[in-house]
């Protein structure tokens, strides 16, 4: 199975930029990133479902770069419903340290920090090269933006989707990255990153979702709501993670094991048809999987 057609199979492909992204996924070998930002010191659920993706493009050839937003922790990303607490500074070192040797562990990959390359440029600087593309009409035109307009956004959080725009150039002109994966919450800020490369470099680069890992309720996992399944074990056991997974309703089982696992297309199909509503067959397996992957450890349940 192709690359592309597996990552749609999977649920794992939202949006992307370009019909031509598929070629070069199918056949070709990129470079590319995913990044989070450290505004807690323990990855969860959601974020291990997109760390995944970068394994997944590994796996066939492409070279995966890890970003932990240490620059764009400190201005906090605009989230539709209200201004974030910006974080301090000393908290979001720590959270980078922590989250880097959490990531290495899993995902053996190069990992970078976005404040190595924003700390010391000037304003006025980053005003010339990178704010005089982008206008002010594009950045309110962003879903997020909008949202956010009518309880109010601060220049800080305006200016997010810039400086992760800014984050694409950089890798782009630095490492050859030609492609950022994101959840699809990110979109805006990917597509500003996306035409700060054209209009600089004249050169086209890519952008493409994954869906939201979300519960039955259509809620997403994530710290934001409150309901965070932690990948540090500090945070949450494997037990509890296990015990979690276990507990998963039939309604979206299947679509955890094509997320969260490396199973083939033929092991999940038989899983699924095996599986009956209510025996807990198929949650048995994903969190057996799950809890293996991220922890190394087998729960034995009687």
């Amino acid at each position: 199975m192709k690359l592309f057609e597996d990552l749609q199979w999977r649920g794992l492909v939202k949006q992307y930029s370009s019909d031509s992204l598929i070629e070069k996924l199918n056949n070709g070998k990129l470079t590319f990133y995913i990044g989070t930002d450290p505004t807690a010191d323990s990855l969860h659920l959601g974020h291990y479902s997109s760390f995944l993706i970068a394994k997944r493009l590994a796996k066939y050839g492409h070279q995966p770069i890890i970003l932990i937003g240490g620059a764009t922790a400190l201005v906090g990303d605009p989230r539709g419903t209200s201004e974030r607490d910006l974080a301090e500074q000393e908290k979001i070192f720590n959270n980078f340290e922590k989250l880097k040797n959490q990531i290495q562990k899993i995902f053996p990959y190069e990992i970078v920090n976005n404040y190595d390359w924003t700390k010391n440029i000037m304003a006025i600087d980053f005003l010339r090269e990178f704010g005089k593309h982008i206008t002010a009409g594009y950045m309110s035109n962003k879903e997020l933006v909008k949202r956010q307009m009518t309880t109010g956004i601060s220049f800080t959080e305006f200016s997010y989707m810039l400086l992760q725009g800014m984050d694409f150039y950089h890798l782009f002109t630095t490492r050859g990255v030609t492609l950022q994966i994101a959840g699809s919450d990110q979109w805006g800020n990917m597509t500003t990153g996306i035409d700060l490369v054209r209009k600089k470099n004249g050169e086209e680069v890519f952008a493409m979702t994954m869906p939201l890992i979300t519960d039955e309720k259509g809620k997403k996992f994530g710290k934001s709501e409150g309901n965070a399944i932690w990948i540090s074990e500090n945070k949450t056991t494997p037990e509890e993670l296990h015990n979690f997974l276990l507990n998963v309703s039939d309604d979206i089982v299947i679509s955890l094991l094509k997320k969260l696992t490396f199973l083939s297309r033929k092991d999940i199909e038989e899983i699924e048809s095996n599986h009956k509503n209510g025996t807990g067959y198929a949650q048995g397996i994903l969190a057996d999987t799950v809890t293996f992957d991220i922890h190394g450890v087998s729960i034995n349940k009687k």
